[in-house]
């Protein structure tokens, strides 16, 4: 049995209804919240495993109140909203969340996510060895293995296979990856990372021009899918 505690903050009843079915069906224990506030509370007092997040609020704007849980709350925020628009998702991932899903969105694969989510949670940060998938990522000795087969990569390379596998399943934009691992003054050398990605691909995938592990969400970054 699953067990973990996932908290909807939504106001459309109709969805957090349909939503409680759902995840208590799949064995995980919901927590409903209408508005910001209430979530926030409620996120406070219950410690969730996973929040289920939407932007359209009616007391406060749900970047606002994603923003605020941020300030503490470390685990991880999917961001379920009728907002498409590349500015808004790419300002919600920059704000903490660790996935978007625009409404309506497809259970299967809501489920999916959460579950990747939750899973990569629940892994202990300091094992030396990061597992994702096939790739293998021993960090002692800086050695990475991909079904079994060493695997050479620059000092670049790794610094990004490590991010992209410590964040397996979550969406990162462009503007995170540089700062993470160029630094600030790179924010807006896309060219650099465009690079250094295709680099990656040819060393990773079995097909560099049909990715399956380092796939692209077009024109907010790429999600790392190893399993």
């Amino acid at each position: 049995m699953n067990k973990a505690k996932i908290l909807v903050i939504d106001d459309e009843v109709q969805l957090r209804k349909l939503l409680d079915i759902t995840l208590q069906s799949s064995d995980y224990n919901v927590l409903l919240a209408a508005d910001g506030r209430e979530g926030i509370v409620i996120a406070a007092n219950n410690r969730p495993d996973l929040i289920l997040l939407d932007l359209g609020l009616p007391d406060q704007n749900g970047q606002s109140v994603l923003k605020k849980l941020r300030e503490w709350y470390t685990n991880p925020i999917i961001i379920l909203s009728a907002q498409s628009n590349e500015e808004e998702i790419v300002m919600a991932l920059d704000n903490g969340a660790n996935d978007y899903l625009v409404k309506p969105y497809r259970t299967g694969e809501l489920m999916a996510r959460i579950r990747s989510l939750l899973r990569r949670g629940s892994t202990d940060d300091l094992n030396p060895v990061i597992t994702s998938g096939a790739i293998v990522i021993d960090l002692a000795s800086r050695l990475v293995s991909n079904n079994g087969v060493p695997v050479k990569l620059t000092v670049t390379e790794y610094a990004l296979l490590i991010l992209f596998a410590r964040n397996e399943g979550r969406v990162l934009t462009h503007q995170y990856l540089l700062k993470e691992v160029w630094g600030n003054s790179y924010i807006s050398q896309s060219q650099y990372l465009r690079v250094f990605i295709a680099q990656l691909r040819k060393k990773i995938e079995s097909d560099p021009n049909r990715p399956k592990i380092i796939v692209t969400e077009s024109g907010i970054g790429y999600r790392f899918v190893a399993s």
